[in-house]
């Protein structure tokens, strides 16, 4: 009888799968553990669900595309150097390029496993991990990467750290996911245990978010371009103390100003060079999250030399460091001119969450010209943020920056847009042409060689009519993604005209929606220099009565030389890494 009873105790433990005891002549019974319910602990409660991720449940792991212990170094003759040599060996460079683990802030940044001891098991029991696909993650034990255990190990337990290698480029090649498998062997016997798990996808920011760090370019000596002749006007970007004396008014301690090269600095443009997004898992106490910073995806042809944007150097130089990574997706040639000012950071904009997308929308501009393919499954292909793609073809540059800009509401999802109006900028002209001012001269506060007169715009509407009716389609994609009513949008007036040779359409007057959000109720915009009606800019003062009916305060920044006579405006050349602790995490929507 008692000889029975045993027998039936270690028959029950082996069929419910017990982790710690191994009947003799039986498969000694592996169990590996991950924080599947996501609460940033290996207890029970993970065993449940373990072989198949889904939304709901299922361990994540980070990208480890961070550099904590600083030790890839750019070299400053790389910045400015032809082909692409350079940009693969700075995107090789680090924390999961190599098989240690780099300091104590590293090894936070690797998810959780652990092996539960075994007992009964022989001197010469054996365990295996692997990874499928192994190329997308790797496992360390000890501070070391590992892949078979010994019999002391197992009978010891492991704990165990396993790093992402990678991130989710084109999800029709490789959806995140990834199997961990555990086989323990001994007297001629195995038994296996599975996990499976997740990449964090890449999140972007949005604007209602409060900017903790602005970046914004600065000169240097030298000719500024390559081949040296920039594609400005004379004198663009110039009058940058102007520009930095505004914007540190604006945004204050938060400005980070970035130095480009001697060769390269008028590509000023930050907001183009790379897209801010974050990577986040599961933590004791909360997310842990990871900046991973999206290279834009510009290649150029430097003298028959496929070439990728040498300012998207400067980030690897700058901004990578300690929980912050680079990723880039570049294409083998350069895409025709005009296409590729769709491969941009400004061409890249969020909406905020709202009934149905927990965690908001990428926007992006296409239309006849398109973003490189690539470029965009890596943007759009993380998962979690479905996109909306309107028209931005129409305009000289192209990008969706040019004509709208999320802002707060006081309405149920407390966003709307901020909207370029054409029309409002002549309706605005007629108001000051009828009341004398026709011979008033836009820009005339500044350097500009064009200072057109009120009458003159007023004899040129076709074009600023046609731009007009471009947003409308716009904004008739906008209202049926969103939901957003017309009477909420918060209209800015944009006047427009034609570029000579191009066919194409480009913001005449500062582009006003193309300012830079430093929270949601501070707006920094392009200082509009238009006409004056009893002493007012009348398009400062409509930009500031419709923003502040929103409880948005407008600070006014002077780019008219620095950026606006180059194409862009305040948004254009400058980025912010946002605060994104409030924001309920991807994994919980």
């Amino acid at each position: 009888m008692r000889r029975w009873t045993a027998g039936l105790t270690a028959a029950t433990l082996l069929t419910a799968g017990t982790p710690v005891l191994a009947a003799w002549g039986a498969a000694p019974p592996a169990h590996l553990t991950a924080d599947v319910n996501r609460d940033g602990r290996l207890t029970t409660a993970d065993n449940a669900g373990r072989s198949t991720w889904t939304d709901h449940r299922g361990a994540i792991f980070l990208p480890n595309l961070d550099d904590d212990s600083r030790r890839c170094r750019v070299d400053p003759s790389d910045l400015d150097a032809p082909g692409r040599a350079v940009d693969d060996k700075l995107a090789a460079c680090n924390d999961a390029a190599d098989e240690v683990i780099n300091g104590p802030r590293d090894l936070a940044d690797l998810a959780p496993l652990k092996i539960d001891a075994l007992r009964n098991l022989s001197s010469t029991a054996t365990g295996t991990l692997t990874v499928v696909p192994a190329d997308k993650a790797r496992i360390f034990a000890n501070g070391h990467s590992v892949g078979a255990l010994t019999a002391d190990q197992l009978r010891r337990g492991v704990r165990l750290g396993l790093e992402g290698r990678d991130v989710v480029r084109d999800p029709a090649k490789w959806d995140g996911r990834i199997t961990v498998t555990l086989t323990v062997r001994d007297r001629g016997r195995s038994s296996t245990d599975v996990v499976q798990m997740r990449i964090a996808p890449l999140m972007l920011q949005n604007d209602l978010q409060p900017a903790q760090t602005v970046l914004a370019g600065a000169p240097n000596d030298g000719p500024g371009w390559w081949n040296g002749s920039a594609p400005y006007p004379d004198g663009v970007p110039g009058e940058w103390e102007p520009f930095a004396r505004t914007l540190r008014a604006a945004a204050g301690a938060r400005v980070k100003f970035v130095k480009g090269t001697k060769q390269g600095w008028k590509d000023m443009w930050l907001q183009d060079t790379f897209e801010p997004a974050t990577a986040s898992m599961p933590g004791v106490g909360g997310p842990h999250t990871m900046r991973i910073l999206i290279r834009s995806g510009n290649v150029w042809d430097f003298d028959g030399v496929a070439t990728p944007r040498p300012a998207g150097r400067l980030i690897f130089r700058d901004l990578r460091g300690p929980d912050v990574g680079v990723v880039q997706e570049l294409a083998a040639k350069a895409s025709p001119s005009l296409d590729d000012l769709l491969n941009m950071g400004g061409n890249l904009e969020t909406l905020p969450p709202y009934d149905g997308y927990p965690q908001g929308r990428v926007l992006y501009g296409a239309g006849e010209r398109r973003p490189d393919s690539a470029y965009l499954k890596l943007v759009t292909g993380q998962g979690y943020q479905p996109p909306v793609v309107v028209d931005t073809s129409w305009l000289m540059v192209g990008h969706a920056d040019e004509t709208t800009h999320v802002v707060r509401a006081n309405n149920a999802r407390g966003w709307t847009l901020a909207v370029a109006d054409p029309r409002l900028a002549a309706k605005l002209l007629r108001d000051v042409q009828r009341q004398g001012g026709g011979s008033q001269r836009l820009f005339a506060d500044t350097n500009a060689k064009r200072k057109p007169t009120v009458d003159e715009l007023l004899t040129k509407l076709a074009d600023n009519e046609s731009a007009a009716q471009h947003i409308d389609e716009q904004l008739a994609i906008l209202l049926k993604a969103t939901g957003l009513r017309a009477d909420e949008l918060v209209r800015l007036p944009v006047f427009f005209d034609r570029v000579p040779g191009y066919g194409l359409l480009r913001a005449l007057t500062p582009g006003l929606v193309n300012g830079l959000s430093i929270t949601d109720r501070q707006f920094a915009a392009p200082d509009p220099h238009g006409p004056r009606l009893h002493g007012r800019d009348v398009f400062r003062q409509a930009t500031e009565r419709a923003l502040g009916r929103n409880g948005v305060r407008v600070h006014w920044v002077e780019n008219f030389f620095w950026s606006h006579l180059g194409g862009g405006e305040v948004h254009c050349a400058t980025n912010a890494l946002r605060d994104v602790s409030q924001t309920a995490p991807w994994w919980t929507s």
